[in-house]
Formats: structure tokens, C-alpha cells, sequence
């Protein structure tokens, strides 16, 4: 059984990680993580080819992890593969134990770093949700074929972005999605918890029941912050939180000290992920730490939560 539904479906506070594969075939970097993560989370997302960059394959990382002892969150996007593709990799990760995955449209290729490539796009997220869902139910493949022994059983989920304008588009994807099966939903990376607050009671006003996660990025710069909020859709950092990170930048040039930046985000992102913990304002978190996946025991320490 997905760790992440154990947990979710029991009531304990959810709370899953990010890896990105190499862009190689080295997994040496993200095994070592792993060791680190192992028993401080229900799950690893591993993204597929995020922001459109050419990486080794999310299912062959996924792998690695289950036969390391970590829980893996297989993330497909409709980007690179159609339909029958899509269905291939699902069925070969379920024949290694991996039961719980995360549906995207994805990033067009014009935005990452193999431009020529050509876009797929035959299924968005809820496509590949509804396409996951029939399979389930019927135990056919997406061409209504039986599959032999019968359909796995996935744990399903999405992603939403609470800061998005206007707000009423997303509620309505994020609609769409649970009904296409998403049972669980991570958000975007979150830094103002006001605003997360009012669109956690729009999701409840809307009426869509699903175990919402929170998306956590620990800030490794104030250049990091306004980059993301320039070129990240639905990213918004707070301009204080961008002023505090210049001071400890300018502070630890004074003192002559590196890395104080980082570990002040470290320490805002251990504040929000406490508070949202502390405060049940949802039921879980999700931190991406973009290739410092080595810090997320320690925000999880620090904030007094244990899996």
C-alpha cells in the first residue's frame, strides 16, 4: 500500500519530497540523498523532465529508490508521450512496486533546453487522470484491450497553484482533477500562508474534498527569489522575505561568512511548515529543495515532525 495514502487516509500529517534524475546516468547524488530521506518521508516525487530539461527518465530513478528503500511518487507528464507510452511506463512501475503517482501536462519543450524536440500533448492531467481511472475500473488498456492479470491500483495525484489570477480557473482544473481521480493535490511553492489560508477556504467553499498538500521551496538567495518570482508561474515571494535574505547576504560579507542567505530560508521554511503543521491549515507538506534535497531532514527536525 502507497505510504503516502497510509498516511493521508489515516489522518497523520502527510509530508513528501522532490528529486530531480541526473542529467547523465549517474544516480550517485540522489542515492546518497536518498539514504538521508529514508524514514523522514511518506514519499519522493521524481520529476519528468521538469521545466522541459532533458534528464535520465523519472521511472528509472523511481526504481533505484524502491530497491533503496524509499517510497517513490512517479510524476508523468503528457509532454513527451502519448497515451500508449504513458500506460507502458505505468504498467512497468507497478511491476516494481511503485503505487503511487503524480499527473502533469508539463512545460513545452520551448521553454527548456532541447528546443528542437517536438511537444506530445496527446493527454493533459486530467486526461492521464481519467485515462488511469478507467484502467482501474476496467482492467482494460487505453484501448479498451483486457491487461493480463488484471489493472494496478495507483494512488493518484495532481498539482494546483494557489496564487494564480484569476483564482476561479484553477479551482475549476483543480475540480476536474479530483473528479478525474486525483486523491491527493500538491501545491506550487507557497510563501505567504495569508493567502494560502484564503484559498484553502475557496477549495472548501467550492466543495472539493481531497487531501491538499503544501508546496515548501527553502530560498537559497534573494537573486533565487526574484528569479522565481520573474519566471515561475505562480510563484510569488513576499518582498520582506526577499529583503531579509539581502541582509543575511550582506551581513555574512561583513562578517565574512558564506551561506547565510540558504540558511535563512532553511529557517523560513522550517517557520511555514511548523505553523501549517501546527495550525492544520492542510494535510501535509511537499518540499521542493532543487537539488539541496540533503536539508529537508533537517527542516523536518527542526519543525518537530516525525513520519
Amino acid at each position: 500500500m502507497s505510504m503516502l495514502k497510509d498516511a493521508l487516509e489515516s489522518g497523520k500529517f502527510g509530508v513528501t519530497a522532490e528529486m530531480a534524475p541526473p542529467k547523465g546516468y549517474d544516480f550517485t547524488e540522489q542515492m546518497e540523498a536518498a539514504e538521508l530521506l529514508k524514514g523522514k518521508v511518506h514519499g519522493v516525487n521524481v520529476t519528468d523532465m521538469q521545466s522541459a530539461s532533458l534528464k535520465a527518465t523519472g521511472l528509472g530513478l523511481c526504481i533505484k529508490l524502491k530497491q533503496a528503500g524509499v517510497e517513490p511518487i512517479l510524476q508523468i507528464t503528457g509532454r513527451d508521450r502519448n497515451r500508449m507510452a504513458i500506460m507502458g511506463d505505468v504498467l512497468s512501475a507497478a511491476s516494481f512496486g511503485i503505487d503511487t503517482m503524480l499527473a502533469l501536462t508539463g512545460d513545452h519543450p520551448v521553454v527548456g533546453d532541447c528546443k528542437d524536440s517536438k511537444p506530445v500533448y496527446d493527454l493533459d492531467s486530467v486526461g492521464i487522470l481519467k485515462m488511469l481511472s478507467k484502467m482501474e475500473a476496467t482492467g482494460c488498456d487505453c484501448g479498451g484491450n483486457e491487461l493480463a492479470g488484471g489493472a494496478p491500483k495507483f494512488y493518484k495525484g495532481a498539482s494546483v497553484t494557489p496564487v494564480y489570477d484569476p483564482i476561479f480557473l484553477q479551482l475549476n482544473k483543480l475540480r476536474q482533477k479530483v473528479e478525474a481521480g486525483a486523491m491527493y493535490v500538491q501545491t506550487q511553492g507557497i510563501f505567504d500562508l495569508d493567502t494560502f489560508k484564503k484559498f484553502m477556504e475557496l477549495v472548501d467553499m467550492y466543495g472539493i474534498k481531497t487531501h491538499i498538500m503544501a508546496g515548501i521551496i527553502p530560498l537559497k538567495s534573494a537573486g533565487m527569489a526574484k528569479y522565481m518570482n520573474e519566471n515561475v508561474p505562480g510563484i510569488d515571494v513576499p518582498q520582506s522575505m526577499i529583503d531579509r535574505l539581502a541582509a543575511a547576504a550582506e551581513e555574512g560579507k561583513a562578517k565574512g561568512v558564506k551561506g547565510l542567505p540558504a540558511q535563512l530560508g532553511i529557517e523560513m521554511a522550517t517557520e511555514m511548515v511548523a505553523k501549517i503543521k501546527d495550525e492544520h491549515l492542510c494535510d501535509g507538506v511537499h518540499i521542493m529543495a532543487i537539488g539541496a534535497e540533503k536539508n529537508v531532514p533537517a527542516i523536518l527536525d527542526k519543525a518537530g515532525i516525525n513520519i
